[in-house]
């Protein structure tokens, strides 16, 4: 009975989650729509090409929102026959899909602003112009924060990878800023918005690649870092009846981690008694353990010249 409702509250807690998921990324969908139109449209009427150019990109990002909003209940689905260890993955593969967008964000505005710089604009744009950027820096700084805050609190790397997009759509919109601002103050100060968005580029990049690195070590099965493999070695060997311990291996689906080991006992114990050591052990990484959702123990005699505990 204790197990049900365990399991109940667990399955509760995972639906809250990716309600939340949903909620923040459909606001900030239909945020992006919005700023993607009135950059499209003041684009237009300020004579900004820079802002025109943001639109496209805040248009982008709807992409990536929708690849969230449909893969969250997709990837937070329980385990079942054809998916024994769950569907983390899913999240894995939105989260790569994310980064490499971002990273196209940040080449294709690197490419724009290196083209810029060998032909100067034909006309200055309108302060309008200055208006639609700030309002596309807040907006998409707080729906940024936002977004971030509750990708910590599900643990969700396709939503902070999401947010990290947001924060780029922001971090595109400084160039055009610098560039009405000095189109305005002085037509020799053109080059601003090309250096301004090559540096922007290169910040995207490296915000891009940190999202990337740790989905493809999930993708190639890397394991847990060596500080997490001791929190779990220490948690093993502070259960009473554990021996020693080895053969730990780790590995990330999605937020979770999987564990599994081996442990010696006492030769002379029952069947039994050994099973619930394992229990015991089993019932503590869960409990304790780092983001640990499934463990897998295999029971072994202890002699005394066994290996030492964690190899």
């Amino acid at each position: 009975m204790n197990e049900w409702r365990f399991d109940t509250a667990g399955r509760e807690q995972t639906s809250f989650q990716t309600r939340e998921v949903q909620r923040v990324t459909l606001w900030g969908l239909a945020l992006n729509l919005a700023l993607a139109v009135l950059k499209f449209v003041v684009g237009i009427v300020g004579t900004s090409h820079a802002l025109v150019a943001d639109a496209v990109h805040s248009l982008s990002d709807t992409v990536t929102d929708m690849a969230v909003v449909i893969g969250a209940p997709y990837w937070s689905a329980k385990a079942d026959a054809d998916h024994p260890y769950g569907h983390g993955r899913i999240e894995t593969l939105i989260t790569v899909v994310i980064g490499v967008a971002l990273a196209g964000v940040g080449l294709g505005l690197a490419y724009n602003a290196l083209l810029t710089l060998q032909r100067p604009p034909a006309e200055s744009p309108e302060w309008i112009a200055l208006a639609a950027a700030c309002v596309s820096i807040v907006t998409k700084e707080w729906l940024y924060r936002w977004t971030i805050g509750v990708g910590r609190r599900a643990k969700s790397s396709a939503l902070m990878a999401n947010a990290w997009h947001h924060r780029s759509d922001a971090l595109s919109s400084i160039p055009v800023a610098i560039a009405v601002v000095g189109a305005r103050l002085s037509p020799l100060w053109w080059f601003l918005d090309p250096v301004a968005a090559v540096i922007v580029s290169i910040l995207i990049l490296h915000a891009a690649w940190r999202i990337l690195l740790p989905a493809l070590n999930q993708l190639v099965d890397a394991g847990a870092s060596r500080e997490t493999q001791e929190r779990l070695i220490a948690l093993v060997n502070q259960t009473e009846g554990v021996k020693t311990l080895h053969a730990l291996r780790t590995r990330l689906i999605g937020p979770g981690l999987q564990v599994d080991l081996h442990i010696r006992v006492d030769a002379d114990l029952t069947v039994r008694q050994g099973h619930e050591i394992a229990h015991q052990v089993k019932d503590r990484l869960l409990a304790h353990g780092p983001d640990v959702v499934d463990v897998l123990i295999h029971v072994e005699p202890h002699h005394p010249k066994a290996a030492p505990a964690g190899h």
